[in-house]
């Protein structure tokens, strides 16, 4: 977790699982070019969370996606887990701000170089996107270098199906 930062509290896991739309995010690697991004969160059979993200690369014309798995760092009611698309080597994953209804979130890595703004839509209302923006300021995140991510439904094809949680 970025240090200085503090996971939301009263963290509802049965909330939080479902699919979130990428309205903005740091750009980083793993993610460079796509768009349509989502993250598909599903409870496992042994407890832990499956993580689905997908995105679609224009340049290809092809969906790219990446299963991980999901545990709580902590206590499950605070929003700090830890995340794995690799083997054993997991990263931090903090939920830095969310709405009452779980329909807007705030999320960052293990350090300021990972930061998404995620929503339940493809689009956000721009006073919550501003006021996101202005948490992730006030914590010190590099906001002028985050990008915007495309989400048009005319502009992304249909995904494939979501495997089923199991």
């Amino acid at each position: 977790m970025p240090e200085g930062t503090q996971p939301v509290t009263d963290f509802r896991i049965d909330h939080y699982l479902g699919q979130w739309y990428e309205i903005a995010r740091l750009d980083h690697g793993f993610e460079s070019g796509l768009e349509c991004v989502t993250a598909n969160y599903s409870l496992r059979d042994d407890g832990d969370i499956r993580v689905i993200n997908r995105g679609y690369d224009p340049k290809e014309q092809r969906w790219e996606s990446a299963e991980g798995r999901a545990s709580f760092a902590g206590e499950p009611d605070v929003g700090h887990l830890k995340v794995s698309f690799f083997g054993p080597f997991y990263a931090g994953y903090s939920v830095l701000a969310l709405d009452p209804d779980y329909q807007h979130a705030l999320v960052a890595g293990p350090d300021r170089d990972y930061l998404w703004i995620l929503s339940r839509q493809p689009t956000m209302p721009a006073a919550t996107y501003s006021a996101y923006l202005d948490r992730a300021q006030a914590l010190d995140f590099p906001v002028d270098e985050l990008i915007s991510v495309e989400q048009d439904p005319a502009h992304c094809p249909p995904q494939p199906d979501t495997p089923s949680a199991g």
